[in-house]
């Protein structure tokens, strides 16, 4: 009896093992029914009949990245160039994913090889590392038209690496290089036309500077020199006034005839002094003969006045 009792306990965890499956969480299990789809398990507890049903796919629903391999790729200009890339998968559908294709992971490999080596050819090689952007999203538009019935979905796909032979790297460096320096050039010369520019544009601003500097000098010196005129002439004016006044007045005349003596005297020191020839009038000796022609001048001009 015990032997049976341990036969039937043990026949029957099979069969609670058999009947009820964990799924894990992110997980699908794809369940047939005597050999035929029946149903996709979600994740949780689930129970199915022994015998009769059995999982027959897993699936994970996690994204998956997958490797695409090194190949060889031929460029519009006829130049050879290494891609290896990588492309980011999901599974959508574990039933299309099961039964559409027989393995959905090497049809992606393939399939994004080909269409990487289609989109290679239509571009050159110059615009390819600029171009990978536009390259991604053609591969992953292609791939993902003829994944749908796979079960599948491309999230995304990633050029790694774009290696050219080393004959042309050796010319695009020599090409870059050449573009380098002719940069430098150009910037040099622009530097030297803009320092020239700036050195002609400072000597304009001096001479203009400079010119309207004598300009206003000049004027400044006209107005000094006028106003200089115009002080003496009224000085001279005010002292022929006060000396006119001054003869009107009682021994006016006796003192503009001392005056003018004094005058005669000085002028005639100042002569002898500067010259070593001097030459006299002949009625020098007579000096109120002179001073009385000064006077006769001296009345002319108050009677003009």
């Amino acid at each position: 009896m015990g032997y049976v009792f341990l036969t039937l306990a043990f026949l029957a965890l099979v069969v609670v093992f058999a009947t009820v499956k964990v799924v894990p969480q992110q997980t699908a299990y794809v369940v047939e029914r005597l050999g035929k789809f029946f149903a996709v398990l979600q994740p949780g507890v689930n129970f199915i009949i022994p015998f009769f049903d059995r999982v027959a796919y897993k699936h994970s629903l996690k994204e998956t990245a997958l490797d695409i391999p090194e190949q060889i790729c031929i460029t519009r200009d006829n130049v050879q160039v290494r891609v290896d890339g990588v492309i980011f998968i999901q599974i959508i559908d574990p039933m299309k994913a099961s039964y559409g294709i027989s393995d959905y992971r090497f049809a992606v490999s393939q399939l994004s090889q080909t269409t990487m080596r289609s989109e290679m050819g239509k571009i050159e090689l110059d615009k390819t590392f600029e171009e990978r952007t536009t390259i991604n999203q053609a591969v992953v538009h292609a791939i993902d038209e003829a994944a749908i019935g796979w079960g599948v979905k491309v999230l995304r796909y990633e050029i790694k690496n774009i290696t050219p032979p080393q004959t042309v790297l050796n010319a695009m460096e020599k090409q870059m290089q050449a573009e380098r320096e002719k940069r430098a050039v150009i910037l040099e010369s622009e530097g030297q036309k803009q320092s020239s520019i700036n050195i002609a544009e400072g000597q304009k601003q001096k001479v203009v500077l400079e010119s309207e500097g004598l300009r206003l000098r000049q004027i400044n010196e006209a107005s000094g020199q006028a106003e200089a005129i115009k002080s003496i002439a009224d000085a001279t004016a005010e002292s022929i006034r006060k000396i006119a006044i001054a003869m009107q007045e009682e021994n006016g005349m006796s003192a503009v005839q001392l005056r003018v003596a004094e005058q005669v005297v000085a002028q005639f020191g100042n002569l002898a002094r500067t010259n070593n020839t001097l030459i006299l009038p002949a009625n020098f000796g007579d000096l109120s003969s002179i001073i009385a022609s000064a006077m006769t001048v001296v009345r002319q001009q108050e009677k003009t006045h």
